[in-house]
Formats: C-alpha cells, sequence, structure tokens
C-alpha cells in the first residue's frame, strides 16, 4: 500500500504539472512561470503546434487525463490485489512505463524541436519515472500470482 500511495503522490504531482500547462494551452494563464535558468522556456514549448497534434486539444490535457488514470489504477483494490486481482497491478505497471516512455520522448522532442524545456513538463517526466520502482514489487508478485493461478487472471479479463 505504501507504494501504492507514492504511485498516486508521484501521479498527482505530474497531473499538477499538466494543470498548469493546460490552464496555459486553453488561456487562462497568459505566460507560463518558469525558474529565470537557461534552456527553459515554457511558453514556446507548450505554445508550439506540435502541442495540439493530438485530437487538435493541448498535449497538457491528454497528459492529466493519463495521470489520473493512473492514479485510478493504483487506488484500485485492497492490499492484497496482487492475489485477489492480479491484473490491476499488471495493468499500472504497463500504464506506468507507458507513461515513462512518452515522458522521455517528449522530453527529447522539446530540445530537438523548440531547443528549449518547459520546467514544468521536466518535473511531470522526473515524477513519471519515479514511479517506475514504485510499480515493480507488486508487479513480480502479482505475475507470480499468475503463473501459480492462472485461472485468477482469466477469471478477471
Amino acid at each position: 500500500m505504501r507504494r501504492r500511495r507514492q504511485v498516486v503522490c508521484l501521479s498527482l504531482v505530474s497531473a499538477t504539472c499538466m494543470g498548469v500547462v493546460a490552464a496555459y494551452q486553453i488561456g487562462p494563464l497568459k505566460h507560463v512561470p518558469e525558474p529565470p535558468l537557461p534552456m527553459l522556456d515554457a511558453d514556446k514549448v507548450d505554445a508550439s503546434a506540435d502541442a495540439y497534434e493530438k485530437l487538435s486539444t493541448g498535449d497538457a490535457f491528454l497528459g492529466f487525463v493519463s495521470y489520473c488514470v493512473t492514479m485510478l489504477l493504483a487506488a484500485i483494490g485492497g492490499p492484497r490485489r496482487h492475489e485477489t486481482q492480479p491484473v490491476v497491478p499488471i495493468a499500472m505497471a504497463g500504464k506506468a512505463l507507458i507513461d515513462a516512455a512518452q515522458a522521455a520522448k517528449l522530453t527529447a522532442e522539446q530540445w530537438t524541436r523548440h531547443r528549449a524545456f518547459c520546467s514544468w513538463c521536466l518535473a511531470a517526466a522526473a515524477s513519471t519515472f519515479a514511479v517506475i520502482p514504485a510499480v515493480l514489487p507488486e508487479l513480480r508478485v502479482a505475475l507470480r500470482t499468475v503463473r501459480r493461478h492462472p485461472s485468477s487472471a482469466e477469471a478477471q479479463a
């Protein structure tokens, strides 16, 4: 449960960062505040055309929803869900890996396309990467459960 709480807290950090960027992308914020450091320019990164490529909306909205799904997966089930619902921790770990891959891709694109970074996006990416070690122990136990009792995973599917 402690690790699942970590997943929720780290995903809340990422979702909060995406909320700030989303407020900029939709208009209530006219400028994304950044520390006065070189290579940081959230306005340049988050107002770019590629930030609106998917579904014709700001990518921060999609990120926000994605992090909420990760929190939901962390919240589902009781303390022994790896035995009673092993598909849920397996899904959570898969989702966390997809989130990390997407965060890495978007971070690389910030530099290669814009020669700048968004500090809010970097904080979200760092929190996303920190989720991986938190999901692995429960994943290992859930996979062991599925290998021992394959019918429990089939019943959930």
